[in-house]
């Protein structure tokens, strides 16, 4: 039989476990991805990747609704734990998130984290200032937004002030 102290251990024991399995993605959207490769892979020739189910995660620049569609410009960044964005200012270019549904500019504003599960549904050329940029465009499945200043990896603190972070 466990005492008190082995049932509480035990129990944020499970807790943490249970934790550690949750991810940013549903199991759903994340059982449709069929490309695994790079960003870089993509951009090189985004043809050959034509309506593969994909991963991929970074930083909002803007949001635009237009007639029938809302457009998510995205600074595309590496997924860290739990399918987050690292915000580490190192990306290899930027895509579109285009959805028929309303998304809300006042929910998906500047510098939001998002990762998104979506098909590739070709590319569109846009300017970043004088020049055109081609953007690889998503249809999403699924986007998870990402709270600001929250980050999801477990913090342990052991004793009277002192603490560590893994």
């Amino acid at each position: 039989m466990l005492n008190g102290y082995g049932r509480t251990v035990l129990l944020l024991s499970l807790i943490f476990i249970i934790g550690a399995c949750a991810g940013g993605i549903s199991e759903q959207a994340r059982a449709q991805i069929t490309f695994t490769g790079s960003f870089s892979d993509v951009l090189q020739d985004p043809a050959k990747y034509q309506g593969e189910t994909l991963l991929w995660g970074g930083k909002v620049i803007e949001t635009q609704v237009k007639e029938g569609v809302t457009d998510i410009v995205v600074l595309q960044l590496a997924l860290g734990g739990y399918d987050r964005p690292m915000d580490d200012d190192q990306s290899h270019g930027r895509f579109l998130i285009r959805s028929s549904q309303f998304l809300d500019p006042a929910l998906y504003p500047p510098a939001t984290l998002v990762t998104v599960v979506g098909r590739l549904q070709g590319t569109e050329r846009k300017p970043i200032g004088q020049m055109l940029y081609v953007y690889p465009v998503i249809d999403p499945i699924e986007i998870k937004k990402w709270p600001a200043g929250v980050n999801p990896s477990p913090r342990f603190h052991f004793g009277i002030g002192i603490g560590t972070h893994f």
